[in-house]
């Protein structure tokens, strides 16, 4: 029998990533740390026992084979990194840099919005569903949002991992890994599904490590791996991640959304809810109910608004209307998608002007009201008509869009006085018909004479 071999194993040749940590804090000249308490000096030193017929560790059991300790026991900087690389080889997709760096904010109401006052009592929480939230997830992905945790997105979530998570579940506030599973149900990681997320708040330092990722979906039947969307350095990603973390793996907890629709919220017992979290989840809610007023949608204007009524229309079924998907800037497809959802709710004239009044916007942030029809989506497909101009309509014309004019008056129900029903020449009872159209949008005087002008034809075409 051959007489083992011992050698001085020293944590830097290593490619886990507890030992990467360890080896950046001596390069920097910091104490090493060892969860909450100072490490003991010499403590990152460990004797190992390799046997003749070696053995290789993962993760931070770092064990060697006998040749690769013995290079690294005598060889300079360039040749533990190859061990270190050797060793990184033998456990296929981890990164070459495993380490998460990801700071974060506190939590706070979206970019912009001011402070809402304290409101007592649980809050409701907005309604979501699974799809919308990977949908959500994939727009910071498209985007290459750029880590932050100072900076906000033009949806007013902030550029880090919780800001992420924030945003994908479509919160109406910037929460933190603090305070994330207050708006969800812990599970079991057997039942994750996609828009889950896993969550590491680490306690005794939260800016060490604290991190979050939402579940995409398990790569293959073991289960090992899943789809990881986060947000970390240096921005939005997407990619297949060993479950539950490259770090930390033991202390990610699964949550599920409350809010979620057409998903069960079941789940293990959650953890202590205190009345501080309680009225932080109220205040949150109260700031996405905020309505901006009128003036945030009209044309030429560009906010975060515009953008969250844009997801949130989306997320109702208007998502036909939107050729390259929301964004801040106020459009015609935006107004189109806000009419064809106030038309759902039953409403008419001026209340269905494409317009989101206080009504509109609390029934698409609280998820109330009735969602889109499919045959609203579809009238989205077809391209409206261009308006033809205003020599085409008065006295005496006769042309093709008069009759379409007619048709879409009958289709709105202005076409009462065409008893022959419409007709490519004009007369007085066109004129009574958009009078009629007109006046139903709150017009009077010149705005309401019967003549279609570029805005009556807009209306009448959403």
């Amino acid at each position: 029998m051959s007489v083992p071999v011992f050698e001085e194993y020293e944590p830097g040749d290593c490619a886990c990533s507890g030992c990467v940590r360890q080896r950046r804090a001596r390069a920097r000249g910091l104490p090493l740390w060892e969860g909450s308490r100072p490490a003991a000096r010499g403590a990152h030193r460990a004797l190992v026992l390799i046997t003749a017929a070696g053995m290789l560790g993962s993760g931070c059991a770092g064990v060697l084979a006998p040749s690769a300790a013995a290079d690294s026991a005598t060889a300079g900087p360039e040749a533990r990194a190859s061990v270190g690389a050797r060793v990184a080889a033998d456990r296929p997709g981890d990164p070459e840099d495993p380490e998460t760096d990801t700071p974060q904010g506190g939590q706070g109401p979206l970019h912009g919005l001011p402070a809402p006052g304290q409101t007592g009592g649980q809050a409701v929480l907005p309604k979501t569903t699974r799809t919308a939230i990977i949908n959500r997830a994939k727009s910071w992905v498209a985007a290459k949002v750029p880590y932050s945790m100072t900076e906000y997105w033009s949806d007013g979530y902030r550029q880090d991992c919780s800001g992420y998570v924030s945003m994908a579940w479509g919160l109406a506030s910037n929460e933190w890994t603090g305070s994330l599973a207050n708006f969800g149900v812990r599970i079991d990681r057997k039942d994750l599904q996609p828009g889950d997320i896993l969550l590491f708040h680490n306690l005794t330092d939260p800016a060490k490590g604290s991190h979050v990722t939402i579940f995409g979906g398990w790569t293959d039947y073991t289960h090992t791996y899943y789809v990881a969307y986060e947000q970390t350095k240096p921005s939005t990603r997407k990619r297949a991640t060993p479950m539950a973390y490259w770090t930390n793996s033991s202390s990610y907890v699964a949550y599920r959304y409350k809010g979620l629709v057409g998903g069960t919220t079941t789940g293990l017992p959650a953890a202590t809810t205190t009345t501080a979290t309680v009225a932080a989840t109220a205040t949150a809610t109260a700031a996405g109910a905020f309505y901006p007023g009128r003036s945030a949608f009209l044309p030429g204007a560009v906010n975060r608004y515009v953008a969250q009524l844009g997801r949130l229309l989306v997320e109702r079924g208007a998502k036909s209307f939107y050729g390259q998907g929301p964004d801040p800037r106020w459009g015609e497809a935006d107004r189109r998608a806000t009419a064809e959802f106030q038309r759902a709710q039953g409403w008419t004239g001026a209340e269905a002007d494409g317009t989101p009044g206080p009504d509109t916007w609390r029934r698409l942030v609280n998820g109330t009201g009735k969602d889109i029809p499919r045959a609203g989506a579809v009238r989205a497909a077809r391209t409206p008509p261009a308006y033809p101009g205003g020599g085409s309509f008065g006295p005496g014309r006769s042309n093709p869009h008069i009759e379409t004019l007619g048709r879409q008056l009958a289709a709105r129900g202005f076409g009462r006085h065409s008893a022959a029903g419409p007709r490519p020449l004009w007369s007085e009872a066109v004129r009574r018909n958009v009078e009629e159209f007109q006046r139903a949008q709150g017009w009077r005087g010149g705005a309401a004479d019967g003549i279609p002008g570029p805005e009556t034809w807009r209306r009448l075409f959403p």
